[in-house]
């Protein structure tokens, strides 16, 4: 049976205003750094076999703290990048939203393909063959592994073990910088922790 640490990277200067999809260069900020210090903290009393992260910088430089407190080297996977958007990449979403395909995303995901992107469909279909290819690696008894990636990514993994709709993953709310636990093994998937964050806060209020 293996628990699956599934975070969320931490907030840079594009959240909430451009969408990043495979952005190279952009980096944590203040916050985002210090939040990366704070999941560090709180999960110190957990022991990983592993941290697996995405490449791209604002994955890797949340996951860095948390290596080197847990004395772990990151494994770098490109199959747990972020969604690639296409030419959607960098974007503004205030102008993104105007746009015909946005609705498209938002209530009928499924449908949806990013121009010169991938669609929801593909991309879930990358990210699961991914963590697929961690599990076995992973299989003694309370194995947990730390898995650092984005918001899309993580909620199409859970919706795929969960065995939820694609067309339901919007629904799902994410923050930055925070703990999702999936538990894997010869019965069915179990969600046992979603989108935590207070622990992240209260260990900052410390």
């Amino acid at each position: 049976m293996t628990r699956l640490y599934l975070i969320r990277h931490g907030e840079n200067d594009w959240v909430g205003k451009r969408l990043p999809g495979w952005t190279r260069g952009l980096h944590l900020n203040a916050r985002g750094r210090a939040q990366a210090e704070r999941l560090a903290e709180v999960l110190a009393e957990r022991r990983f076999q592993a941290i697996y992260s995405s490449p791209l910088e604002r994955a890797r430089e949340t996951a860095e703290p948390i290596a080197r407190r847990q004395g772990l080297n990151i494994q770098l996977r490109p199959g747990l990048r972020d969604v690639n958007v296409g030419q959607w990449q960098g974007q503004p979403l205030r102008l993104l939203r105007l746009r015909k395909l946005w609705t498209v995303i938002q209530h009928s995901p499924s449908r949806a393909r990013f121009p010169e992107g991938e669609s929801f469909a593909e991309a879930q279909a990358r990210l699961v063959s991914e963590i697929e290819a961690i599990l076995p690696a992973h299989k003694s008894p309370k194995a947990a592994v730390a898995v650092v990636s984005h918001a899309d990514p993580i909620k199409l993994v859970i919706c795929h073990y969960l065995g939820l709709a694609l067309d339901l993953f919007q629904r799902l709310a994410l923050e930055p910088a925070s703990i999702s636990i999936l538990q894997l093994g010869e019965g069915p998937a179990r969600l046992i922790r979603w989108n935590e964050v207070h622990a992240v806060e209260s260990a900052a209020s410390r």
